[in-house]
C-alpha cells in the first residue's frame, strides 16, 4: 500500500482552528478536502500533545552504547589491524553481546571500513627525510627542468614469498599512513631482478638483470 502524503503544518493548524470554531470533523474534512479519519486523528493528537508537530518516531535503540562505540573507534585508531572478534570479545568483557555484523555497522557510521592493507617499500627514517628534503628543495623548479630527467629504479620480486593479505579499519583516503600498511622488503627463496625507467615522455622498458646491480651494469642497460 503506497503511503500517503503527510498534510503540511498549516493544514493541520487550520484543522485545529476550524475544530475550536465549533465545526464538526466531516464539515473539516469537507472544507479543506482531508479525510474524516485523518481529522480527527490530527484533533486527538492536538488534545492529548497540545502540538500538531510530528512526534519523535521510536526505534529500536543501539546494541553498542556511545561509551562502547568511543571505546572500539578508539581501539582501532591505536591499532587498525584490530579484528571484529577482537571487538566482540571487548565488548563482551565490558557486558555488552554483540555480533560482528554489529560490528561493523557501528564503525562504518563512524567512517571507518574494513580494508586491505597497502604493501609500500619498508623506509627508514633517514630515507623519509631524505625523500621530504629533495621534494622541498624541487618543489619550485620550472615543469621544463623534469623534461630533461630519467627517473630509474630496480627491484627484486620474490617468486615464491607471502601473498596474504592483511586487513585494516581506516577512514577514506588514510590508505597510505604508517598504520594502515604492511612495509615490504625484497628478499625471498627465488627471485629476479628488473630495472625500469620513466620520464616526463612515459614509462621506459621493463629490463631482466641477470648480474650484479652496480653503475657499469646500469651504464649497459641505458646505452642498450
Amino acid at each position: 500500500m503506497a503511503k500517503t502524503k503527510e498534510l503540511s503544518k498549516d493544514t493541520r493548524n487550520k484543522i485545529v482552528d476550524l475544530h475550536q470554531a465549533g465545526k464538526t470533523e466531516s464539515a473539516i474534512g469537507k472544507q479543506l478536502g482531508v479525510k474524516k479519519s485523518t481529522v480527527g486523528a490530527i484533533i486527538r493528537k492536538w488534545k492529548t500533545y497540545k502540538s500538531t508537530d510530528n512526534l519523535p518516531r521510536s526505534g529500536a535503540p543501539r546494541k553498542i552504547s556511545p561509551r562502547g562505540v568511543k571505546m572500539i573507534t578508539r581501539t582501532v585508531s591505536k591499532n587498525p589491524r584490530t579484528t571484529r572478534g577482537d571487538l566482540v570479545n571487548d565488548l563482551q568483557r565490558a557486558g555488552t553481546k554483540v555480533t560482528k555484523a554489529t560490528i561493523s555497522n557501528t564503525l562504518r557510521r563512524q567512517g571507518l571500513k574494513s580494508c586491505s592493507a597497502r604493501r609500500v617499500p619498508l623506509l627508514k627514517p633517514v630515507h623519509v627525510r631524505a625523500h621530504l628534503k629533495f621534494a622541498r628543495e624541487h618543489l619550485h623548479d620550472p615543469e621544463e627542468d623534469w623534461e630533461n630527467v630519467i627517473w630509474s629504479d630496480e627491484t627484486k620480486i620474490e617468486l615464491f614469498g607471502k601473498n596474504s593479505t592483511c586487513r585494516v579499519w581506516r577512514r577514506k583516503n588514510a590508505e597510505l599512513h604508517p598504520k594502515n600498511t604492511i612495509p615490504t622488503v625484497k628478499h625471498g627463496g627465488g627471485n629476479i631482478m628488473l630495472w625500469g625507467c620513466f620520464s616526463a615522455k612515459g614509462p621506459g622498458r621493463l629490463i631482466g638483470v641477470k648480474e650484479r646491480m652496480n653503475g657499469a651494469c646500469i651504464t649497459c642497460i641505458v646505452r642498450f
